[in-house]
């Protein structure tokens, strides 16, 4: 499946930019990364974006409900799901398996964090690693439940891939299902069994071929 090229380059490119935030030094190899000291800022656009370097436990946001390795776990199972349902829905639309590929790449880079860095950054054990978030918004402000929001919670490509992801597929997969003649590979969309278009003066065979050229035409 050509689309978890695009897996594969957003978790690229969510390690890549958490390695540049948080540094690595590897003098046997020669490389130097300097980093950015913890929960410091460096200013991207002013005040409205900025680079803040943290480490959140939980989950996506910020979000934390104390267990370390439930998340970890979570993140395994919801990986192996996707993967199995992408392939379930390798004949459906590109937009919709695209979508699939950003969720599952957002999945295995935080993914990542949470297995693997305890142990090569921390001197923790495995599934006890903490996500490296720093894409830091200004955000309107907002009074809620006696609580002020300033700015929008400090996140990293991963979770950005993943909400992509999921409202791509609200929007799209919606859409498919209301239109499976043009959306989906191997349809039967105006009923190929039925009897001949006798309005149109053409064959069942002829109606039914011609759908299935319009329906590999809209699918490229």
């Amino acid at each position: 499946m050509k689309v978890l090229y695009v897996t594969l380059s957003v978790v690229i490119a969510d390690q890549v930019t958490k390695i540049l935030v948080m540094g690595l030094q590897i003098p046997s190899l020669g490389i130097h990364i300097p980093g950015m000291p913890l929960y410091s800022s460096e200013p991207i656009i002013g005040n409205f974006l900025r680079f803040t370097y943290i480490q959140n436990p939980g989950m996506a946001f910020g979000i934390d409900f104390g267990w370390k390795s439930f998340f970890a776990l979570f993140s395994i199972v919801a990986s192996l799901a996707i993967l199995l349902y992408l392939y379930k829905v390798r004949q459906e639309s590109r937009i919709v398996r695209f979508s699939l590929a950003l969720i599952l790449g957002g999945a295995i880079g935080n993914l990542i964090d949470r297995v693997f860095y305890g142990p090569l950054f921390d001197g923790t054990a495995l599934f006890h690693g903490r996500v490296i978030d720093f894409i830091d918004f200004d955000f309107f402000n907002i009074h809620l439940f006696g609580y002020n929001f300033s700015r929008f919670p400090v996140f990293n490509i991963a979770d950005a891939s993943v909400t992509v992801g999921v409202v791509m597929l609200l929007i799209f997969h919606k859409r498919t299902m209301e239109n499976p003649h043009v959306e989906i590979a191997g349809t039967d969309p105006i009923g190929c069994d039925a009897a001949g278009d006798n309005t149109a003066g053409r064959s069942s065979s002829e109606t039914c071929g011609q759908a299935g050229e319009t329906g590999n035409a809209a699918k490229g």
